[in-house]
């Protein structure tokens, strides 16, 4: 994490490094190196996505100039929906952070809604370039990617996530006074707040006293991008265990411990729609650390 000067991971770190961890590492070396086709089918899954949350609740700009903004806007998204999911009702875009295995993790849930059985039920959306399901080892990395959106939520709502290891982490200034198109909105949405601190001690108030359900059920949904039609859906089932094993393995990457790794010999299909193939040092290796993988390791420690 030092060495790409970085306070904390998204969620969406972890479940790529669970598609192939060499991967990850080189968007993080080389953001700019994303292939057009890639860029494309980004650009309009994001759009499906967009389409999804207008049609639970407008969408408004709030400018902001500092990282303490920047949080100040997720707990106000986080108190407008609390409500919601109090009087079983829908919200997209839930934000979620804490600390796990000693490194704090943000991500963004897709929606929470609740089933006819009363059951809080967790629902990603997954947009397919081609009108056919997944293979399976792309259905477990979205199967990572909700267990540990669970985890992370079902925390929050128990108590689990301190302010105190939010500002550690993330090194946020609380006293710092909200920004005026914050404070603004603020107002508007019925906050009498003038700081982060403030905002905060709201935030970690509501989600514990609020009575919330933890997450029952874990749903994947993939949608044909040109058509919007549903292909099929996934039900996760949750295992505590295997998610943290795994969990502490991507960790220890960020940690220092270990070196970067690419995928095994049976899963280097992968590496046709690598959009970083060609400058592979863990391909052109054969499937093993090259001395400057080692290098770079032995440099983050």
């Amino acid at each position: 994490m030092e060495r790409f000067h970085l306070k904390y991971l998204y969620v969406t770190d972890l479940s790529t490094q669970n598609w192939c961890e060499q991967q990850m590492v080189y968007g993080k070396e080389l953001p700019g190196f994303l292939s057009p086709e890639k860029a494309v089918v980004l650009d309009t899954g994001a759009s499906i996505h967009l389409a999804k949350e207008l049609e639970v609740h407008d969408l408004v700009t709030i400018p902001i100039t500092t990282k303490e903004d920047a949080w100040a806007v997720k707990f106000l998204n986080i108190l407008s929906m609390v409500p919601t999911l109090q009087s079983e009702g829908r919200v997209r875009e839930f934000p979620v952070f804490g600390e796990v295995e000693g490194v704090f993790l943000v991500g963004v849930i897709d929606e929470l809604h609740y089933t006819a059985k009363g059951e809080l039920e967790l629902a990603e959306l997954k947009t397919r370039r081609r009108p056919v399901l997944p293979l399976e080892a792309q259905k477990k990395k979205d199967c990572f990617q909700v267990s540990l959106y669970k985890y992370i939520y079902d925390a929050m709502v128990q108590g689990k996530v301190t302010a105190a290891s939010l500002l550690h982490h993330v090194k946020l200034h609380p006293e710092k006074p909200l920004g005026p198109s914050v404070l603004r909105h603020a107002q508007q949405g019925g906050f009498s707040v003038k700081s982060l601190g403030d905002l905060m001690e709201l935030v970690f108030l509501s989600l514990t006293l609020s009575d919330l359900p933890v997450i029952d059920i874990l749903k994947i949904e993939y949608i044909h991008q040109e058509t919007a039609t549903v292909l099929g859906t996934e039900i996760v089932a949750f295992e505590e265990k295997e998610l943290r094993s795994k969990v502490q393995h991507y960790l220890a990457y960020w940690m220092g411990h270990r070196e970067p790794q690419g995928v095994d010999m049976e899963e280097a299909w992968k590496c046709r729609t690598c959009s970083y193939a060609d400058i592979c040092e863990w391909r052109k290796g054969g499937g093993v650390p090259s001395p400057k993988l080692e290098t770079q390791a032995k440099k983050a420690k």
